[in-house]
């Protein structure tokens, strides 16, 4: 994986942005298809009830993001020292290596050894969010960022339907056919993806830059980052309930199969992709930055609080609509964060943001997976139980933005 003769991307090129969403657009064809049989892998493997799955569930995708939060600030510096393409290389060969081992996993823990395989390579959005930012101008990155966003959407749109109709021949064979796209992926990124940092913007690599709590640091350098990843993480947090719990909540709240459960993921990848690749720059240019962020989180309220309360499929597609400008929030509040970072320190700050995102996937996740499993069953028993607490936490956080924005007057 030598760079060795591999050109470097121009400055904005059309090119080299179709390379890395591709790439990225792949990634996540591979990640989408595991999804919808998940609580059948975790229940054929482990031999658990639904509730006992959602919980084991919830701890997989912690050890996922406690070693994402590791790894995630140390690969944001190496590729500020090496270049972006070999890190991103590296990610996505680890996720094919991750897939793999779901599939011939024997016992649970080897789905925990896959799990934290996978995040220790899994950087490959930090390394795709530093890449974009080196070829797009500052005032550019929003809409950047949102087209980032639009090809995670169009994995999970195709990913997850994948995934649901290979589920129905076995909760193992999606596994081997996202190995098989990580491995194409893989081929893909190493014959065309350029390098879009030359040498001469390179800097030294520091071991404590590295350090997942010293990552931080790069918040408190400069002015206006910090404010922004309070909100970030916040959101983070109480987001996280639709990875821990929606094949889980489908399945015990409606009876939903694989392969609905496959199709609902593709209809919300759909909605997302819509909203941040089509929607993300019409929207900044009308509203303005931090009303287009106001307006992704007020949806976000709206839509668990929906999702709490829905009798049926018809309204969860509904409610997809509505929760469609959530996409907003996450590009838009990268994109202001990355605006008050020199050019030499992107992967730094793509690196800190992973780290903190991660940290707040890892207790969300484990909280609403716990939620979910609890509420399951008992005298209290309620599967919405994890939306209803979701809603007010984002509702919380909603009010956190609106305080960062009056407390700096606009201006963070």
């Amino acid at each position: 994986m030598s760079d060795t003769a591999v050109p470097a991307a121009p400055a904005a090129s059309s090119r080299a942005i179709l390379f890395i969403l591709a790439t990225v657009f792949l990634d996540m064809v591979g990640f989408g298809i595991i999804f919808p049989v998940l609580p059948a892998l975790i229940g054929d493997v482990g031999h658990v009830t639904l509730g006992e799955a959602a919980i084991i569930g919830g701890w997989m995708g912690a050890a996922y993001s406690l070693t994402q939060f590791l790894s995630g600030p140390l690969m944001g510096n190496l590729s500020d020292r090496f270049g972006r393409r070999p890190l991103l290389l590296i990610a996505i060969f680890g996720l094919g290596i991750d897939f793999l081992l779901h599939a011939l996993a024997p016992t649970i823990g080897w789905l925990f050894v896959g799990r934290v395989f996978a995040g220790l390579c899994g950087a490959s959005w930090v390394i795709a969010n530093a890449f974009l930012a080196d070829i797009t101008p500052a005032e550019e990155r929003g809409k950047a960022f949102g087209l980032m966003g639009a090809a995670f959407g169009l994995g999970f749109v195709i990913g997850p339907a994948i995934g649901g109709l290979l589920g129905e021949y076995g909760p193992r064979v999606p596994f081997y056919a996202a190995a098989v796209i990580s491995g194409l992926n893989f081929v893909f990124g190493y014959f065309v993806l350029p390098e879009s940092l030359p040498p001469e913007k390179r800097r030294s690599f520091e071991l404590r830059r590295s350090n997942p709590f010293g990552a931080f640091k790069v918040f408190r350098t400069y002015r206006g980052v910090l404010p922004m990843c309070m909100v970030l993480t916040s959101f983070f947090f109480f987001s996280s309930v639709y990875p821990a719990v929606w094949p889980f909540w489908g399945k015990a709240q409606f009876g939903w199969s694989e392969a609905t459960v496959g199709l609902t993921l593709a209809a919300f990848g759909v909605v997302m992709a819509v909203f941040q690749g089509a929607l993300t720059g019409p929207a900044v240019k009308m509203f303005g930055e931090f009303r287009t962020v106001l307006i992704g989180l007020v949806a976000a309220t709206l839509a668990a609080t929906g999702y709490g309360f829905a009798p049926g499929l018809a309204v969860v597609v509904a409610l997809m609509l509505v929760h469609g400008p959530e996409g907003f929030v996450h590009p838009m509040l990268t994109a202001l964060m990355s605006g008050r970072v020199p050019e030499n320190a992107q992967g730094e700050l793509q690196g800190g943001i992973s780290a903190l995102t991660n940290i707040a996937m890892l207790f969300g996740t484990l909280f609403f997976a716990q939620v979910f499993g609890h509420f399951l069953e008992g005298p209290l028993a309620d599967p919405n139980m994890a939306y209803h607490i979701a809603a007010v936490g984002l509702l919380l956080t909603l009010g956190l933005f609106l305080w960062v924005v009056g407390h700096d007057g606009g201006k963070t």
